[in-house]
């Protein structure tokens, strides 16, 4: 009887093994997929500025609150955001860090945005 329990024990570990296995290679395969689809939807600039900052530029929208790259909204919000998250007042570091960082990424689009802008004026005087 102790050897029916053992070979019903391995047999259940076996089973629970490969379900886990496959749910595992499924949940890679949709992760690559969805970064992939990312990176084709951003410029490529975009998309390693993404990259580098750990933050996606539509998450950092979400996090200031800005719905385009306005330079004074963007700033106006970081501020608030900035300063009610401060842990001297009860704000929570992790927050105010998120904050630093969707402006951090935010900054970096304002930068490639004048940067493509400069490149699309010069090719048009040539």
């Amino acid at each position: 009887q102790a050897k029916y329990l053992a070979q019903i024990i391995l047999v259940g570990a076996q089973v629970v093994g490969r379900a886990f296995m496959r749910a595992l290679r499924q949940e890679l395969a949709a992760s690559r997929a969805a970064a992939d689809a990312r990176g084709r939807s951003e410029r490529p600039q975009s998309a390693a500025a993404s990259r580098i900052t750990g933050i996606s530029l539509q998450e950092a929208q979400q996090i200031l609150n800005v719905s385009n790259l306005n330079p004074e909204e963007i700033q106006k919000n970081y501020d608030h955001l900035f300063k009610v998250n401060d842990k001297s007042v009860g704000g929570s570091f992790y927050l105010q860090s998120k904050v630093v960082r969707a402006k951090e990424r935010l900054d970096e689009e304002l930068r490639i945005q004048a940067k493509d802008e400069k490149e699309k004026g010069q090719k048009a005087e040539t």
